[in-house]
């Protein structure tokens, strides 16, 4: 496997073009699969816990034949409630390999989340958000350690 850790998404083509949303979609891919290596065979609702950060809670939504729809977020408690932040939907094309972030919620409490959805209107550009926010958390999410794995 491809270990694209290093590569910088923008680098890869013209950032906010299609083909660089493609190779978006396929880094985003290369690192859900680094997180859940089992992709693929999974079902229900799956948590990841790693000392000094949040735990992780994925949800399998929906599976077809080529792909595979799936809740990445964390669930946070705080002494307003629990809160859960980023609320991120994600599709992940099996035969394509490539792993597109759908939806992202609406009200982000990070102030550098809010600052990125404010910023991007058009439909291009909210793809292009919505999933070099799924790249670089996916890319947090595995140096924190976490890991998803059948039970």
């Amino acid at each position: 496997m491809l270990l694209d850790t290093y590569l910088v998404p923008e680098a890869i083509a013209k950032p906010r073009s299609f083909v660089g949303l493609m190779a978006l979609y396929e880094s985003n891919f290369l690192r859900l699969l680094r997180l859940v290596p089992e992709l693929s065979r999974l079902d229900g609702c799956f948590r990841s816990s790693v000392a000094g950060d949040c735990d992780l809670h994925i949800e399998i939504l929906e599976r077809n034949r080529y792909t595979l729809t799936l809740s990445l977020t964390y669930h946070l408690e705080t002494e307003e409630g629990l809160f859960i932040d980023p609320d991120m939907t994600i599709r992940a094309y099996l035969d394509g390999q490539l792993a597109e972030a759908m939806a992202i919620g609406d009200s982000q409490r990070h102030p550098t989340l809010r600052r990125l959805v404010g910023e991007h209107r058009s439909e291009l550009d909210r793809r292009w958000r919505r999933n070099v926010v799924l790249n670089k958390w996916l890319d947090y999410l595995m140096e924190q350690g976490h890991l998803i794995l059948e039970r």
